[in-house]
This record gives structure tokens, sequence and C-alpha cells, in this order.
């Protein structure tokens, strides 16, 4: 029963009055009848399609693919998306209807449009890979935000060695850390192991040359009792045992004499070993960091170090630049030693802005480790809460004439030098204390005369 009939049938009245795009044909695909509503899917008139072929409005391009060829070949209800002239993704149902013999004679088909959910469909998915991203971001800035609590890395150089050092934590390779001594080169293997895959595990620290030569190899492998005169009974396990899981961290290699290179480059490429005195062979799961502050190339040509060890080791190269060349990092530092000591030592205590000068100005050749040293003494020897120049060990001063000159230079009044001086100390006890009273009891004073004076400065 098609539109153009006059009389009223009560399926033909059902089919119009449905909301939905309902499509009856017959096999040739020639369509027999439609729902109100199609033609408008469709952007047509619904009485123009009454008696078109399919086949001959796809080739128009009103819409692509159809449903027709698709049922008669599965012989069976089938689901697909169409795409109409106007660009609306339909969601199409073709449905095949069987006479008495038991043969296809319609095929009946109906859509829901699905634009805006395919729209949303393809939103999400972009916003799902964009969320993945900020995520890989976000995780990548709580990485970095171990500043704060374990590394200083204000400077330029120290940012490459800590992002180097995140790459290098998510696989296995070899680590050869390089730097003069006291850059924090143990420090930095540390971080290593806590981002890496292996955090659970041990970190078993060796130092090459603190170890005597006759005994490196029964520390490293362990040995079996009674191996050697002097060993214990029941033997001892070795130190790449206990690395096993983890990282075992090889610091000072440069130190090691070339028969100890040659036991421990066998360990690198085979990860097997026996132990001193024993017969059954050992296998080790562990990650291996090395480190040191001699030139191992120089080493290499003047035939002191083996060069296939110094390739095994030298697959992730690190240098780790010298306090002297990381001079933004050098205050942060103080104050966070300061901290550490300070209650460490129950004595709380701030730098005179004249020796933070003095500091800033030092060649460190001891690095982090002597900086350290030297906060600890500070600490611990100064007699007032604001450590002075009067407190630095000699070697650490400045000419005592420099202050003067400093003086004669700027040529300022007495009372604004005194009142730059106390503003500036002011505002490192409020740094350093939470409240104005604990502020008054770290400077020996009063909470008011705080209070005055932060606002005399304008530290409020």
């Amino acid at each position: 029963m098609t539109l153009q009939k006059q009389t009223w049938n009560e399926y033909e009245a059902i089919l119009r009055s449905l909301k939905d795009d309902i499509l009856v044909t017959n096999t040739n695909g020639v369509i027999l009848s439609v729902s109100e509503v199609t033609g408008s899917i469709y952007g047509v008139k619904t009485e123009q399609l009454i008696g078109k072929s399919v086949y001959d409005l796809e080739k128009e391009g009103l819409f692509t693919p159809l449903a027709v060829p698709v049922v008669l070949k599965n012989n069976e209800k089938t689901t697909f998306v169409q795409t109409t002239r106007n660009g609306k993704k339909l969601l199409v149902t073709g449905i095949p209807v069987f006479d008495a013999n038991n043969e296809i004679f319609r095929i009946v088909s109906y859509s829901h449009d699905v634009t805006e959910l395919l729209e949303m469909e393809k939103y999400l998915i972009q916003m799902k890979g964009e969320m993945e991203r900020v995520k890989k971001e976000i995780e990548v800035m709580k990485k970095r935000n171990y500043l704060a609590d374990e590394i200083i890395a204000n400077s330029e150089e120290m940012k490459k060695v800590i992002n180097t050092s995140l790459q290098v934590a998510e696989v296995d390779a070899n680590v050869l850390l390089l730097g003069e001594s006291g850059v924090g080169k143990s420090i930095i293997a540390n971080f290593i192991h806590k981002k890496s895959l292996r955090k659970k595990g041990p970190f078993i620290e060796v130092n090459c040359g603190a170890i005597p030569e006759s005994l490196f190899e029964a520390e490293l492998f362990g040995y079996e009792s009674g191996s050697f005169t002097g060993a214990h009974k029941k033997g001892k396990i070795g130190l790449v045992e206990l690395a096993e899981g983890g990282i075992l961290f090889l610091d000072e290699v440069g130190e090691l004499s070339i028969a100890n290179q040659v036991k421990l480059l066998k360990l690198i490429q085979e990860k097997h070993f026996y132990r001193v005195g024993g017969t059954k062979l050992k296998s080790v799961d562990f990650r291996l960091i090395a480190a040191t502050n001699r030139n191992l190339e120089e080493m290499i040509q003047q035939k002191t170090f083996r060069e296939d060890l110094f390739f095994r080791l030298n697959v992730v190269p690190i240098l780790i630049p010298p306090l002297r060349e990381r001079v933004e990092d050098i205050i942060p530092l103080i104050d966070k030693l300061l901290v550490h000591f300070s209650e460490k030592y129950n004595r709380q205590r701030i730098v005179h802005e004249n020796v933070m000068k003095q500091l800033l100005s030092l060649e460190w050749k001891g690095n982090v480790r002597e900086l350290n040293n030297l906060m600890e003494r500070l600490v611990v020897t100064s007699s007032t809460p604001i450590i002075t120049e009067e407190d630095l060990p000699a070697a650490y001063r400045t000419p005592s004439d420099l202050f003067s000159i400093e003086v004669n230079a700027n040529v300022k009044p007495l009372n604004e030098m005194l009142g730059n001086l106390e503003r500036s100390i002011l505002l490192r006890a409020k740094k350093r204390c939470k409240t104005q009273i604990e502020m008054a009891n770290f400077l020996g004073i009063s909470q008011p005369t705080v209070v005055r004076k932060l606002k005399k400065y304008s530290l409020e």
C-alpha cells in the first residue's frame, strides 16, 4: 500500500503515524511505503520517495550504503551506519520479511539519527586523548616536585641531570654517574632507584675505593665456609646477591684494580658468578649504576682502566656539574640545610646577608658535601640565632676591610644601613618562623615589637 492510495488502510495509517523513519521496499529495492518523517530525514518530500529505487537514490547521493543488498545477502536482520547527503549519520536496521514459502519478499528498514552521538563519541575520544596527555604531564610535574624534599635543582644544569635521570629510571640500562667528589652522585643514584620499576627492591651501595683489593671479590660475590684464613665459619652472602631485584651501585668504580675490573666485567656480561671457594654457579637479577670522580677515558689511555668495561658501564653517562657551576642552587641548599640542622640540633639559625654573599662567591672545591659540612658546623658553633661573618671559619671569611669598603662605596647614612640590615633580618625570620610569637622568641624580642617593626618595614 502506498501513500498515493486514497482509500483508508489500517496498516498504512499505523505506518504513517510513527515518528520514526521507516522504509519498506521490495527485493528489487523499489520503495513501497515510508513513514511520514522519512522525507525530512533525507532532506526531501516524503511522497517523492514512493516508487523510487534505492539504488538510484544512492547514485544521486541521497544516502549510502543500502539496506536491501545487505539484508538479501545475509538473509537476516542487519544493522549498520548510513550517511545521508546532508551529512547525517543514521543507525539503520534492515529486517527481511518472508512470504509463505519462506522467501524474502519485503525489506523493512528503520533508522535513528546518531549524528550527535557519533560526534559526541568522537569528542569523547579526543577528550580521552587529551586527558591522557594531561595525565602524563601531571605525572611529569609530580616527578619534578621531588625537588623540595630531595634534590635542589634551580639551575638549568641540574634540571638537565634530573630530567635525564627520570628518563633512564624507566628502563634497566646501565648508568655511569660522573662528577667531582661531593657533587651528589650517590644522591642521584638513590633518586634513580626511587623512580625506577625496581624501587621496591634493595639499593646496595658499594664503595669500591674503601674495600681492600684482596677482599673485593669476597665482599662482592661472597664466600663459602673455610674459603680462606679468617673467613666466617658459615660463609657470607655477597653484595651482588643482596642486590637481587634491585640496584647495585658501585661508587668510585675508577679505584678498582685491573684484576677486579675483569671480575666485574664478567659479572656484568653474564649476570652469573661463583662465591669464593664455591662450585655452584649463581644467577642474580640486578641493575647496575656506577659512579666515579676520575676521568676514565684518560685512565684507558694510561692502561689503568679497561676499555671494554668502560663501554659496559657508560651506556647512559650523566655528568653532575660542580656547585660553582650551579650558583642558583646555593641559596636553596643553604636554606634547606639550615632547616635540617636547626631541627636536628634544636637550634634555630638564619644566615646574615653578608655571610650569604660570601658563601655565594666561594669556589666550593668539595661541592655539596663541603657546603653540608660547613652549615652543620655553623649551626652547632654559632652562639646567636644569626650566623655572622665572625662565625665563619677563617678559610671562609672575607678580608676585614671588605665591609668598610662597601660602606664607603655606597655612601649611605648609618641609620639607613642599619635599617636595611634590620629589615633583612626580619624578612629572613619571617620566612623561617610560622607565627609572630615564634619570631619574637627567635629574635629575642617581644611580640609587640615584632608587630611594630614588621609594620615599619611594610612586611606585615
